[in-house]
């Protein structure tokens, strides 16, 4: 097996987990496993696959903290990934709390807002996401640590016009997912709102 198709394997692999079909997605990761035993992401995606299998609700967020680590250095993150699951001994609870303390201490360091708190802060404004963020764009930042949390700002950017900003995102995300379909939606969705306003 040549290592392209080790990456398009992992690639598929990862777009099954996200679709919620963790049978097809455990196949994939052990597929990759079975040809390139030291490959830490097919180890960790099998484990996480297994955990999702078996009714572990944690284990999507977990893999979204994956994807994420991974966007920032994947080698860490496969580093990182595989020390948080050889220690799970506990609940998905305390889990949770090991992913959310750097989130925390980000949020410090960047003057930042969770997603979920700046979206409340919306909800608490009649729902006008235009005006919280022009009012917070300069000087906050939104931390995003869930994928569809991500992909549910990217769509509110697109519909309140924040064009090239979304386009920015669309663009690294679509780079680093080529071949995910919610993302080309969006960047489908961005193509239609500049070809009317042109």
């Amino acid at each position: 097996m040549s290592s392209i198709s080790k990456y398009k394997i992992l690639s598929e692999a990862k777009k099954y987990f996200s679709q919620s079909d963790y049978k097809k997605a455990l196949e994939k990761f052990a597929t990759v496993l079975q040809n390139y035993p030291n490959s830490k992401e097919a180890y960790n995606g099998v484990i996480l696959s297994e955990m999702a299998l078996s009714g572990e609700g944690g284990a999507e967020a977990l893999f979204d903290y994956y994807e994420v680590l991974q966007s920032e250095d994947r080698e860490s993150a496969d580093e990182i990934m595989s020390e948080i699951l050889e220690n799970m001994d506990g609940t998905l609870e305390e889990l949770s709390e090991i992913i959310t303390e750097p989130l925390k201490n980000r949020l410090e360091a960047e003057d930042g807002i969770l997603y979920e708190d700046f979206k409340k802060i919306v909800e608490a404004n009649g729902g006008d996401f235009k005006k919280i963020f022009d009012n917070i764009m300069f000087s906050t930042k939104v931390i995003i640590a869930k994928k569809e949390d991500f992909l549910e700002f990217l769509d509110m950017l697109i519909e309140n016009g924040y064009d090239e900003m979304a386009l920015n995102y669309l663009e690294n995300a679509l780079a680093l997912y080529p071949t995910d379909t919610t993302l080309r939606n969006l960047l489908k969705k961005l193509a239609k709102r500049l070809d009317v306003e042109d």
